[in-house]
């Protein structure tokens, strides 16, 4: 499984019905509406590099509301359990 970063910057008076057509995409897997520079967060996930762009070009870019994107491939997920796992010692 791929997962990839969707920051993605909306129009300020339709980022809830924004978020929520994203959210309704195939290969989004949630998003989250956030404060600074970026209006949502979007996780894509999916089996293969190419779908990535699929869902992005021909999906996420074409809701209404949508500004601008950026992607970021995620490579190695970590969560506190993998780093207290990692730092543990007999056990």
């Amino acid at each position: 499984m791929i997962n990839a970063i969707v920051l993605i910057h909306a129009e300020a008076d339709r980022i809830p019905e924004t978020a929520q057509a994203v959210a309704d995409l195939a290969g989004v897997s949630e998003v989250y509406s956030c404060a600074g520079d970026i209006d949502l967060i979007a996780i894509v996930r999916v089996r293969d590099h190419a779908q990535i762009a699929e869902v992005v070009t021909e999906r996420i870019n074409r809701v209404q509301g949508v500004v601008k994107t950026a992607t970021h491939i995620a490579f190695q997920s970590y969560s506190s359990a993998d780093v207290e796992a990692g730092f543990s010692i007999g056990g």
